[in-house]
């Protein structure tokens, strides 16, 4: 049965959530006049991370870090310089000693902030960006700005994605040789594939791993993936796509087959990243699921195991009505806000200081480092020190991901032009996965009902509800039959399912912290 699609539309994103209190006269005082030109602007900054590891965690004192330091002369700015762990932002919200610029991963409205944008503890940014930031209001795409707006103002400065595709379907095309196929376009074809694998001695013709993550080529070619804002239209009302019972029992079945054929690990639910990613690099994958900027790295890794092995990414298989591919992200990946008791010349610089980081200048700096030190220039071409430890890599990724706060994060093409893999990976990018892809309909902040029903809500971005995930376990194995999902749905809405959906409804209708996702 062909389904109703009411996603696939332009992105729009409207993050609107409580009342706004106090924040009046923030955007009017911050578009006073700027310093002089030889003036630096000192501000602090905290930029958000998930880890207390790494390169900053190794630092005694940033501030005195050489890649701060040069930053800073870049930029002609005085930067007392925080990482802050997204777990303690609670802490610091709660003792009101609030850096100058505040880091976050996502939204404003998301938990790690504690309310604080619609408390107007940061001050709206409209006519700043309008008045100093050039550079950033022609690069960042609407959908971006809409996603770090609450209530119809800008409030944060994003690092954001241009394009919403990011994930692949990677083969091993010297396998794919060998078994005489062509790149598989259908589901059907892509099962031939895999049992091709499975008589050449492939020991995962397609490598899963749990709670499909990073294993849901299936479900998005039949349109059902089940995460947190793959909601849609039916009926009059917002639904998980798991309520379209016949493309999931469908998605099940193809599932089932490759399970009873070996196609996937038998013990698939419990195959952790760690082993998902061994299994991959040690040559033991025909094919699998994973963001397309990992070409590099699967192609160097399978190399050292198989010499004559090739990796490649090719369009995803397609289900009977044409869809394939993986879930849209959303388009901010951190956002930066400025405390609304900053005063209003160090606002313009600290506005500026952002600016600068899509420049060409500020791509060259974050992506090589410092001429002499870890790159030189011959005849105009740049030759980069790549990482070979641990700690060199961590310290790359210090400079060119933690420091740079609002850039394209889809990729890195400076550094993927410097090499064939690097170039095959841009290729992917604008040539597959510019064409395919899911939309669908999530809400910033999450639904409330979600914290009644825990395991009714999606944990992570990419990965389904529990109860939802459990039964589609057990029909794989066997231990349910596929037949039976009518019930489950019936399930979800008897434990909490039925306020969930009456909450997405209304709030769909009512424009109220709704994200649109699509190209």
């Amino acid at each position: 049965m062909k389904k109703k699609k009411a996603v696939h539309v332009s992105l729009a994103a409207v993050i609107a959530a409580g009342a706004l209190a106090g924040c009046g006269g923030g955007e009017q005082a911050a578009t006073s006049k700027e310093p002089p030109a030889a003036q630096k602007a000192k501000f602090s900054i905290s930029y958000p991370t998930t880890v207390n590891t790494g390169y900053h965690a190794r630092i005694p004192d940033l501030n005195k870090d050489k890649w701060v330091l040069k930053l800073e002369e870049l930029t002609n700015t005085d930067l007392d310089v925080r990482v802050m762990e997204e777990t303690k932002m609670s802490v610091m919200f709660a003792g009101g000693d609030l850096p100058d610029v505040v880091g976050n991963i996502g939204t404003p409205t998301n938990k790690a902030m504690s309310g604080s944008v619609e408390a107007g503890m940061f001050m709206p940014l409209d006519d700043l960006l309008k008045q100093h930031a050039p550079n950033l209001m022609k690069a960042v795409p609407k959908a971006a700005w809409e996603a770090v707006s609450y209530k119809g103002k800008i409030y944060g400065i994003p690092e954001y994605l241009a394009n919403p595709s990011r994930r692949a379907t990677f083969i091993r095309t010297d396998l794919l040789k060998q078994t005489g196929l062509p790149a598989p376009k259908t589901v059907d074809e892509f099962l031939n594939v895999l049992r091709a694998f499975k008589k050449l001695g492939v020991e995962n013709p397609y490598q899963m791993r749990e709670n499909f993550k990073y294993a849901d080529v299936i479900l998005g070619a039949f349109d059902v993936l089940p995460y947190k804002d793959q909601f849609e239209v039916k009926d009059g009302q917002v639904v998980p796509k798991f309520f379209d019972a016949d493309n999931m029992m469908k998605a099940l079945q193809v599932y089932k087959t490759m399970y009873d054929e070996g196609l996937i690990p038998k013990d698939f639910a419990t195959i952790t990243s760690t082993d998902y990613t061994k299994n991959i690099n040690g040559g033991k994958a025909g094919s699998w699921s994973s963001n397309a900027t990992g070409l590099v790295g699967f192609r160097v890794n399978n190399k050292q195991v198989v010499p004559d092995s090739q990796v490649d990414i090719i369009a995803s298989p397609k289900g009977p009505e044409g869809t394939g591919g993986y879930f849209y992200y959303t388009p901010v990946i951190r956002s930066f806000y400025i405390n609304a008791k900053v005063k209003p010349e160090t606002a313009v610089g600290i506005i500026k200081f952002f600016d600068w980081m899509v420049t060409p200048e500020a791509e060259k700096f974050f992506t090589f480092g410092i001429e002499g030190d870890t790159y030189t220039t011959e005849n105009g071409a740049i030759k980069y020190k790549f990482p070979q430890t641990k700690e060199e890599t961590e310290e790359e990724g210090f400079r060119s991901g933690t420091l740079w706060a609002a850039h394209d994060a889809t990729y890195n093409k400076m550094r993927l032009e410097l090499d064939q893999n690097g170039k095959d990976t841009l290729k992917a990018f604008d040539e597959v996965l510019a064409k395919e892809g899911l939309g669908g309909i999530g809400f910033y902040p999450d639904l409330t009902a979600f914290t009644k029903f825990p395991d009714l809500a999606a944990p992570q971005q990419d990965v389904g509800p529990k109860l939802i995930i459990d039964h589609m376990i057990k029909m794989i194995y066997g231990k349910e039959p596929i037949s039976d999902w009518p019930k489950v749905i019936e399930e979800y809405k008897s434990k909490g399912g039925n306020e969930i959906i009456k909450e997405a409804t209304d709030r769909y209708n009512k424009k109220e912290g709704v994200m649109i996702l699509s190209k």
